[in-house]
């Protein structure tokens, strides 16, 4: 994937995500940023990017929780 490829899947990423939990994209993109959510899509968007839309929201929702020491 190109890096523009890349910067597309991670904004498609934040878009969805910031719709899913009802917040600003400025909210989403700092709630993504904290947890590395932003750099792991960037790392493995070659295979992400093949995902469905809700998978990738639970995806994300999971790593999140794991990053907070939740159980995910």
């Amino acid at each position: 994937m190109t890096k523009q490829d890349i910067a597309y899947f991670t904004s498609f990423c934040i878009e969805q995500y910031k719709t899913e939990k009802g917040i600003s994209g400025a909210e989403a993109v700092r709630e993504l940023d904290k947890y590395g959510v932003l750099q792991y899509l960037a790392d493995h968007a070659e295979i992400l990017h093949t995902q469905s839309r809700q998978w990738l929201m639970e995806d994300i929702d999971n790593f999140i929780k794991i990053r907070k020491g939740e159980t995910a």
